[in-house]
């Protein structure tokens, strides 16, 4: 799995020009499902994304988590972390998780991340979103 997280100051998922999910301060999460990924895997990517510090603290630092601040968590799935671009001019997806699989295993990092925190928003699996975002920092981590 790939994850991409941003600090955000806002960020919201347009589909269809409808607000399917939005966020204040937080972090914006865009997920690569791989075809090795399991549940234990998201689950694993959703601790780390939680309790990774990337929020200042009182001394200017990045101490505190999204946790720390209570701030929102945006899951966006995007295939395309998953692509293969080493070669050519074309990105390969053959490590992509299959679709079926991937909207199983996103679901279920939806779920699990509104059980553990109360802040919670999504996009749309497969849908064509249209993704607005204020990168505070900017601050953006591959994880």
């Amino acid at each position: 799995m790939i994850v991409l997280i941003q600090r955000v100051r806002q960020a919201r998922v347009v589909v269809d020009g409808e607000t399917v999910g939005e966020i204040g301060q937080g972090l914006l999460a865009f997920l690569g499902l791989q075809k090795e990924d399991t549940p234990k895997s998201v689950e694993n990517a959703l601790e780390r994304m939680l309790s990774y510090r990337v929020f200042a603290d009182s001394d200017d630092k990045m101490n505190l988590s999204v946790r720390d601040i209570k701030g929102g968590l945006l899951l966006v799935s995007q295939f395309t972390l998953a692509a293969d671009t080493r070669r050519g001019l074309r990105p390969s997806f053959s490590s992509a998780m299959d679709p079926r699989e991937a909207e199983r295993l996103y679901d279920h990092m939806v779920e699990l991340a509104r059980a553990k925190h109360d802040d919670v928003a999504s996009g749309r699996f497969a849908a064509d979103m249209q993704v607005e975002l204020v990168n505070d920092g900017p601050v953006t981590f591959i994880l």
